[in-house]
Order: structure tokens, then sequence, then C-alpha cells
């Protein structure tokens, strides 16, 4: 009894510190995040459909379980039933779990389809990771740079560095270089790796998908507002895997060609005055 007793004493008091923690939690998601993009628009939509759905059925087994724990049981004088199966029960449980798949799959197939059509895309950025960077190439534009993580970061993430990373802003997750993308355009990825397998995720923009060394990946992304949306390398790539971000700024359109003009502009060299 006293060891029941402190348990139930430790676990009020974890309960009330939890509570008390819960404002300084509140930019804290529990649920999924909708994203910035088309395809995670999809992707939210097909989870919270299949998250009511488990709900629903959850909550249904579980009201007959407890009606019939509490309704059937030998002190109000039940006698179980004398039966190996239930024919008619039996094609219950079959046919509304088969029908509820069929439903979810008459609703997930077109949107798996659209995740993976590549076709009419308006511009194609190559993707390649490097132990422990990622190169970006704009296909067609003659344009193409290495992002690596940001000085700050680097030095905060030394030993005996004498900076404290909690001072660092977004500490592991910027970069010297981030990826550039106009805003309301279809963009082609080719995603490939250099050396191991990598991973590009971008949870803003529902991608996590694999970098792999002789092989490419593809896939596509339209980003609806403007913005800087951050990730990092989801495979253990390395001693240095946790140290490889992803940042993606994302422009409007006339703003990302003007950026793009000038990164592609021959430098001009200094002229000399001559008397």
């Amino acid at each position: 009894m006293y060891r029941v007793a402190t348990a139930a004493r430790r676990l009020l008091s974890g309960c009330i510190l939890a509570a008390l923690a819960l404002p300084a939690e509140a930019a804290w998601q529990l649920n999924m995040t909708q994203g910035v993009t088309s395809t995670s628009h999809e992707a939210y939509d097909l989870h919270m459909l299949v998250l009511w759905i488990c709900t629903i059925v959850g909550i249904a087994v579980f009201a007959v379980m407890i009606y019939a724990i509490s309704t059937f049981r030998k002190s109000k004088g039940a006698v179980p039933a004398m039966f190996s199966h239930s024919t008619y029960a039996e094609m219950i449980w079959t046919i509304i779990p088969t029908l509820i798949l069929v439903f979810l799959a008459y609703e997930t197939a077109p949107a798996l389809v659209r995740i993976e059509d590549t076709r009419d895309s308006e511009m194609t950025i190559k993707i390649t990771g490097y132990q422990w960077k990622w190169q970006y190439e704009y296909v067609g534009q003659g344009y193409s740079f290495f992002s690596t993580l940001a000085r700050t970061s680097n030095a905060a993430r030394q030993l005996n560095s004498g900076v404290n990373p909690r001072d660092v802003e977004n500490y592991l997750l910027e970069v010297d270089h981030p990826l550039v993308v106009p805003m309301g355009v279809k963009i082609r990825y080719l995603l490939t790796s250099n050396d191991v397998i990598h991973a590009w995720w971008v949870p803003a923009f529902s991608i996590k998908r694999d970098a792999v060394p002789g092989y490419v990946n593809e896939g596509w992304f339209k980003v609806d507002a403007a913005g800087v949306y951050r990730g990092q390398c989801a495979e253990l790539c390395g001693k240095d895997h946790g140290f490889m971000p992803i940042v993606v700024e994302a422009l409007p359109k006339a703003e990302f060609e003007a950026w793009l003009t000038a990164q592609t502009l021959p430098s001009t060299p200094a002229t000399v005055a001559v008397n």
C-alpha cells in the first residue's frame, strides 16, 4: 500500500508540474502541421480523415467493451453463451472494415498520384547531398551553389567554444546560402547523393525523400506563402549528420526572377580611372 500511495503522489505531482508548464509550451503543436504547399494540404486533409475514422472506431469498440463488461458480469448473474462462432457477427466485423478500407483507398489513391505527378513543372532544381552539405542547381539557368551550416551555429557547436548555443538564433537550423524559390510555381526537384544516403526533409512542404548515391528521386512542390522554411537531413549520414540543415526561402515570382538574374550576371571587374 505504501508503494502504491507513493506512486500515486508522484503521478499527481507530475501532472501538476505538466499543467504548470503548459503556458511555456504554448507554441508546441500536437497535431500534424498543415504546411504551405498543395501536397502538404492534401496530406493534412488525409491525415485528419484517417484520424477521425480511427477515433470513431476506437470510441465504438471501447463503448461496446465497457458495456459488455459492466452489464454481462457474473455478479449480475450473467451466464455465458455456449457457441463456437457466429456467422452473422463475423460478416459484420469483416464487411465494415473492408468498406472503410475501400473508402480510404478511394480517397487516398488520387492524392498519391497527384503527389508523384511532376508533369507541367515550370522549373527544375537538382538537389545533391554531400557529407555534410547540400548542392542546389537551377537546371537550365546556369546557376548552382553549396549550402552549408551557418558559421554562427558551427562555432557554437564546437567543444569549449565559449558560445552558448541558446544565444544563437536558429541554432543548427541556419545555413550560409538558403535555397530560394518562387511562390506559386510548380517546381520539380531531382534528388540524389554524392556519397552516402541522405534525406531532404522540409516539414512545411510535406517532403521527406531519400537522396541515394547513383539514383535520382524526383518530386515536386509549389509554395503558397512567402517565408523561410527549415528542415534537416533525416538519414543518419555520418558523424556530422546533425549539422546538415535545410533552409528554403520563398519569394514572390518577380522578386525571385530579380534575385536569380543578379546571381547569374557575370561579375564586372572594377574600372580604374586614368588621369
